[in-house]
């Protein structure tokens, strides 16, 4: 990231590591300006493509956050860093209402010329991330690959009521990002797919029905403000289950690296194994 910064003329001194997870985020410039790390340069066309839809948002007037001005991405090795304004100077997420208000606005939206949007294929990856965890016993890995052929049959039948257009491809309240001056947008541009608009819809009803991270008035805010209860649609519980196993399949990959990981992942794939309630499984 340090190298990254200075190609740019950017101070990396003070820099500030916000969170690990599909990429290692940071602040710098006294929390200014963000830096995203890719795990992998084969997600440069996915940051060139970040970018872009960047400055499509803000030209469509869909609030999101916005790419630094600088000739980026930047290559370091296997890595490609992305820099960004930073909203804020705190991590402070926006509201359940706030999100429904920020999906429908997106979901409205036709792409433009010289945007490519992938298509939202939610099992593409996943029978690869449940292969390639070292950490996972022969037991538990056969035990999610069957998991996976099942949901996927599934999944092949179902119709969707919404429609396929613009999604953002991990809709919830972490990322909606609260600003200086109190509003809030959307970030993590980098899933922002062509798909069925119900797997927007599908986290913040998770996290209220199976998980309880949220309550009955925050769920109904969503919901009141989108338009849509999820929960209502007969596809429901598959379109759910496939997006469970994926938050599984990811932490099967991280399982080595804490105890607290380790032990979390045991209670989800128990759940998964006995149909047993979500209810203690902590956010990640």
């Amino acid at each position: 990231m340090a190298a990254a910064a200075s190609r740019l003329g950017i101070c990396s001194d003070d820099a500030e590591l916000i969170r690990i997870g599909s990429a290692a985020v940071y602040w710098l410039s006294s929390r200014t300006i963000v830096a995203r790390v890719s795990r992998s340069l084969d997600l440069l066309p996915v940051a060139v493509n970040e970018i872009a839809v960047s400055k499509w948002l803000a030209g469509a007037g869909v609030p999101a956050v916005v790419a630094l001005e600088v000739a980026q991405p930047v290559v370091v090795g296997e890595h490609v860093v992305t820099f960004w304004e930073s909203v804020s100077d705190r991590e402070a997420y926006g509201t359940t209402s706030e999100l429904g208000r920020l999906l429908r606005a997106l979901h409205q939206l036709s792409v433009p010329q010289g945007i490519t949007l992938p298509e939202l294929r939610p099992f593409d990856r996943l029978e690869a991330r449940i292969r390639s965890a070292l950490a996972l016993n022969e037991t538990d890995r056969e035990f999610l690959l069957r998991r996976t052929r099942e949901l996927f049959a599934a999944y092949e039948r179902l119709e969707f009521p919404l429609g396929v257009g613009v999604v953002h491809g991990d809709a919830s309240v972490g990322n909606v990002l609260r600003t200086w001056t109190g509003t809030a947008v959307l970030s993590d541009l980098d899933g922002l797919a062509h798909g069925s608009r119900e797997w927007d819809l599908l986290l913040t009803a998770m996290f209220f029905e199976r998980y309880g991270w949220h309550t009955d008035d925050e769920y109904r805010a969503f919901v009141d403000t989108y338009g849509v209860d999820v929960m209502q649609w007969d596809g429901y519980k598959v379109l759910a289950d496939t997006r469970e196993l994926s938050m599984v399949a990811w932490l099967s990959q991280n399982v080595a690296a804490s105890d607290s990981a380790r032990q979390e992942f045991a209670k989800r794939i128990h759940a998964l194994r006995t149909d047993g309630s979500r209810r203690d499984w902590k956010p990640l």
